[in-house]
C-alpha cells in the first residue's frame, strides 16, 4: 500500500499515513483537529535489468552477425 504525505494548514503538522487505493483522503488534523492538504512530491523510479532502454535491442559495432549456414545438398550414393 502507498504512503501519502499531509500537511496541517493551522499548526504545520507534518504526517505520513499508510492507505489504501480506496481509502477516502485524511481531512482533519490528528494534532489540532483543522483541515489538512495532502503532500505531493516526485517519485523515484529505478530501472533494474536488461531490456529497459533503447541500446539494448541494438547490434553492437564490435559484434558482427552471424551468417546463415547455407543449404547442403545431399550427394547421392556412391554404387560400387
Amino acid at each position: 500500500m502507498p504512503t501519502y504525505q499531509y500537511q496541517c494548514t493551522a499548526c504545520e503538522h507534518a504526517f505520513e499515513i499508510v492507505q489504501s487505493f480506496t481509502d477516502e483522503p485524511i481531512s482533519i488534523c490528528p494534532e489540532c483537529g483543522k483541515e489538512v492538504r495532502k503532500i505531493y512530491s516526485n517519485v523515484g523510479i529505478v530501472f533494474k535489468g536488461s531490456g529497459f532502454y533503447k541500446t539494448d535491442s541494438q547490434v553492437k559495432k564490435s559484434e558482427a552477425p552471424k551468417p546463415t549456414p547455407a543449404a547442403v545438398t545431399p550427394r547421392p550414393a556412391k554404387s560400387d
